[in-house]
């Protein structure tokens, strides 16, 4: 269960950056609203995955799903470029997490 709501927590942190671009620096009050509501269901799934997981597996496993749901997001729903290389990187962002999570006891 730790897992998962870790995955949910990188999940939510997809969802408030992406609300937060919606939010147009936070001019929109319902995608603020929103991207408040992903921030803290984000944090909230980390604090109870860290409660079983060292901080130093939980921590950059989230921050790593934040980073690669948020490249997919920014490709697919706002439609910007992104090079060869980026994806490589994007690529062997997500073989760490894997890595991580094989490796975490």
């Amino acid at each position: 269960m730790t897992w998962i709501y870790l995955i949910l927590a990188g999940l939510c942190e997809v969802w408030w950056a992406t609300t937060m671009k919606l939010s147009n620096g936070f001019h929109n009050v319902f995608w603020s609203i929103i991207t408040v509501i992903g921030m803290i269901a984000s944090f909230w799934g980390l604090i109870v995955a860290s409660k079983h997981l060292p901080i130093g597996i939980a921590y950059p496993v989230w921050t790593g799903i934040g980073a690669v749901g948020s490249v997919i997001i920014s490709v697919v729903l706002f439609h910007n470029q992104m090079n060869w290389v980026t994806w490589v990187f994007v690529i062997l962002l997500i073989i760490s997490i894997i890595g991580i999570k094989i490796s975490a006891r």
